[in-house]
């Protein structure tokens, strides 16, 4: 079948739609949209050979499969298969009756339980937690409340600093911009406003892809890869509106988590309170989150062991290519490992 022929196909919702989130997995815990889900292993997986599992928190408004992409792309299989128990958070898709779903609900006493589920599944006392971008956000401000729980914290690309330069905080700081107006008229904000946003940001890339297909399409393996990642990217869910009007008033607009004005549950967020080792993963061509807006977490935690990846690439690519199965996970695996069994004994 031709280019334009596979790409329609899958424009329409046709049988030639590449196959996602395909590592099996079962729910270990769901409530109201949310499910915590544990990767099985296979008769051909090896043995878990590590005695921490890892909890992986992706964003609330990106479907979790990002990190189960496909088949040969999928970190959450990879990390099955290099020993690890790994669990994640599908935080579903909100209904109007969320809109009044607080920060506090979402990364205090949902992403609190999910903690604590998967550790007490796994039979450990404590969780490796890994947020990507808005997901690594919510995990460094619940473990900053609640040290005691997360043996070590991985921050894939998550916006910690947000007095940066980058567009989203642009835009996010003009005055005519009202989050509380928005999610008065609204409610929950729809997943097409937030998709827009995130297209505003590099308007010329459809034009990049275009160009891409075009001079690959001989290439199925690579086609496969990108007709999968679209397919994610398309597949967004509305921000539960009380909860977005905090992120976007106090995060982005006061910058209130590095100024230790943020709260979490009547607690004061201070980030020094992480204790447990912790990683920062940037990438150079991130437009989404600018790495010195991730990597500035590394500045405000009281971990003795505080490690930086910097790499090339973007937001997403960086993350689930095929660049990205041959260095940046096998060296989140091996952090993993460094720190096995390592969790806190006092906050």
């Amino acid at each position: 079948m031709s280019l334009l022929g596979r790409a329609a196909r899958l424009l329409a919702g046709g049988e030639m739609a590449p196959a996602v989130g395909c590592t099996p997995a079962e729910v270990v815990h769901a409530e109201n949209k949310w499910r915590l889900l544990h990767y099985l292993r296979t008769p051909e997986s090896p043995a878990v050979t590590t005695r921490t599992p890892v909890l992986l928190v992706p964003s609330l408004i990106n479907r979790h499969y990002v990190l189960d992409l496909m088949r040969g792309k999928s970190f959450a299989q990879a990390m099955v298969e290099a020993g690890h128990e790994v669990y994640i958070i599908d935080w579903g898709t909100p209904g109007p009756e969320d809109r009044w779903l607080s920060f506090d609900d979402i990364c205090d006493r949902y992403l609190g339980r999910a903690i604590r589920m998967t550790a007490r599944h796994a039979g450990a006392p404590a969780t490796h937690v890994l947020g990507y971008c808005l997901g690594g956000t919510l995990a460094a401000i619940h473990a900053a409340v609640h040290p005691r729980q997360v043996a070590s914290l991985v921050a894939l690309a998550a916006p910690i600093d947000f007095a940066d330069d980058g567009l989203l905080s642009l835009w996010s700081r003009t005055r005519s911009f009202d989050p509380a107006v928005l999610v008065e008229a609204l409610g929950n904000v729809p997943w097409q406003l937030l998709q827009a946003t995130f297209h505003l940001l590099r308007p010329t890339l459809p034009l990049r892809k275009a160009v891409s297909l075009v001079e690959r399409a001989w290439d199925d393996e690579f086609l496969d890869g990108f007709f999968a990642t679209e397919r994610w990217g398309s597949d967004n869910v509305a921000f539960p509106g009380e909860c977005f009007a905090r992120y976007i008033e106090q995060l982005y607009r006061r910058n209130a988590l590095v100024r230790g004005e943020f709260t979490l549950g009547g607690h004061t967020v201070a980030l020094s309170r992480i204790r447990c080792p912790t990683l920062a993963v940037t990438f150079a061509d991130d437009h989404i989150v600018p790495w010195r807006s991730a990597a500035a977490l590394l500045e405000h935690v009281g971990a003795p062991v505080r490690e930086h990846i910097h790499l090339p690439g973007g937001h997403v690519g960086a993350v689930v290519s095929r660049k990205a199965a041959a260095s940046l996970w096998p060296r989140l695996s091996a952090f993993w490992r460094a720190h096995d069994g390592a969790h806190l004994t006092a906050a």
